[in-house]
């Protein structure tokens, strides 16, 4: 095989490894993302990794969230008060982001990971309530989490799911697998926020976004699938979730240092 389809080939299937995390746990699609463009695919400057990245994963999710949305895993009411606030967030954690320098930030971002995960193993053993919504009386606190969230999204340049999930169910108390559908509401609209703040910058690469996008459509279906499996063993998908977590983090500090 030629050395231009090789990289094609990669740059497809790094597409289709997002796309179905994104299906899988709702997360993960920047945290892999980042570090694939960067390590894998051969992109040398990491702000454009985490413009293209936004972008292709904002698209990316929306196409997982169809598949939720169908199978009625997705609570809109939280979501709509979620992604706003996040929104708002992002915004601004953005441009906070490319003042840092860009290794810098990836390794904040490695350890970063390494705390969530520690959070989601600790609470693997709760299953959340089935009938669990936003409403009066937790209103103010979703709306702190998703700005909270939002600011870490921007400023890493991360579609935020993998901060979002665990966010949903502090929040709501709502199980694993419906903060998952709803996070993805979220994590289009952080990654959009995101990739136009890059764009305005000139720090996306239209051809490498295209090729994550079309990989990442198809990798969405078998991570939705593999979700519904996982979610009727107790703690199985919070542990895959959080394994996912470790595994990309520790190459990434190792490669940072």
């Amino acid at each position: 095989m030629q050395p231009g389809l090789i990289h094609l080939a990669l740059e497809l299937f790094s597409g289709g490894l997002v796309g179905f995390t994104l299906g899988l746990i709702g997360g993960g699609g920047s945290i892999l993302a980042v570090p694939l463009m960067v390590y894998v695919v051969g992109v040398a400057n990491p702000h454009v990794a985490i413009g293209t990245s936004a972008l292709a994963v904002a698209v990316n999710a929306l196409a997982g969230l169809a598949q939720h949305a169908r199978l009625g895993t997705v609570k809109w009411r939280c979501a709509a008060i979620f992604a706003p606030c996040g929104v708002m967030g992002a915004l601004g954690g953005a441009t906070l982001g490319k003042a840092m320098d860009g290794r810098r930030l990836l390794l904040c971002f490695a350890l970063l990971m390494v705390v969530v995960g520690v959070l989601m193993l600790r609470g693997r053993r709760n299953q959340g309530c089935e009938g669990a919504a936003c409403n009066r009386e937790n209103a103010a606190k979703v709306m702190t989490y998703g700005l909270g969230t939002g600011v870490l999204s921007g400023f890493f340049g991360i579609g935020g799911g993998f901060l979002i999930v665990p966010a949903l169910v502090a929040s709501t108390g709502m199980p694993i697998l419906n903060a998952i559908g709803t996070s993805l509401v979220a994590v289009a609209a952080f990654g959009a926020s995101t990739a136009i703040s890059y764009m305005a910058s000139g720090l996306i690469d239209w051809n490498l976004a295209l090729l994550f996008i079309l990989g990442g459509i198809l990798g969405s279906f078998g991570g939705m699938r593999t979700a519904r499996v996982l979610a009727g063993t107790t703690g199985a998908l919070t542990v895959f979730f959080s394994g996912v977590i470790f595994c990309v983090a520790s190459y990434m500090i190792w490669h940072s240092f």
